[in-house]
């Protein structure tokens, strides 16, 4: 990685000897627990891992339900660096590195449903569930022009909610999607994605040694096949890794 310098990047991304990362667990392509241990697994705490290695200071996890709470305490300072989905929002407060994931946006709808496309859920009266503040809901925020949002407090509650009052849509992550629709055969998710989803590290937007490092950081671990081989430990086969940050 390029020579910079380590006080500035240490004073950005560390407190007291120790860098504190937010993990959601809302998403689980990036975040699972380890069934006997509890530990977190997966490429956003083996990111993390790594960083807190290559710094030489200790690692200190917080844990959230959703991004939308991560997102709501950069300001306070409550972590150093999270791994969170790229949106123009969340960019007036954090520094986003490149992609280092790229994951699909898609609908769980019953297996009956007439909605068959993606094109063919923004119509009206058709009503789509997202987690509150997810990447997707502020996504689709912006892009539907007749289907009515209706949101939960987080993705798991968004689910229940479809499910629940019977909506017609819920809008989420395919792989969570896709696990839940094979322990409910009346449900199925629609083929193709509404959007792709760049999921990005980053830090508080004055940071600036540190997000510069958090760049070329990102860009290594992808280069050396870090980032594969953490999603394919955590059995996340689906999720691509994205390209270098100057691909074309």
């Amino acid at each position: 990685m390029t020579s910079i310098d380590t006080a500035a990047v240490l004073a950005d991304l560390t407190h007291e000897g120790r860098l504190v990362a937010a993990l959601n667990h809302g998403n689980i392509v990036l975040v699972q627990r380890d069934a006997a241990t509890g530990e977190p697994r997966g490429v956003a705490p083996d990111l993390a891992r790594e960083l807190a290695r290559r710094l030489g200071v200790e690692l200190e996890f917080v844990h959230f339900d959703s991004a939308r709470k991560v997102f709501e305490t950069v300001a306070a300072g409550a972590w150093d660096v999270a791994f969170l989905a790229i949106d123009p929002l969340r960019a007036a407060g954090i520094a986003f590195t490149a992609p280092y994931v790229i994951i699909e946006g898609s609908y769980l709808v019953r297996d009956d449903s007439p909605l068959r496309t993606i094109a063919d859920v923004d119509r009206p009266g058709v009503r789509v569930t997202a987690g509150l503040g997810t990447a997707y809901d502020l996504y689709l925020t912006r892009e539907l022009q007749h289907a009515q949002l209706v949101r939960a407090p987080n993705s798991a509650e968004a689910i229940e909610l479809f499910v629940g009052q019977r909506l017609e849509a819920a809008a989420g992550v395919r792989q969570p999607l896709v696990a839940f629709a094979a322990n409910h055969p009346h449900l199925r998710v629609i083929e193709g994605s509404f959007t792709k989803i760049e999921q990005a590290m980053g830090t508080a937007k004055h940071r600036v040694a540190g997000a510069a490092y958090l760049r070329g950081f990102i860009e290594e671990m992808k280069a050396s096949g870090f980032i594969a081989n953490a999603l394919h430990a955590s059995n996340q086969h689906d999720a691509a890794v994205a390209p270098p940050a100057n691909a074309s």
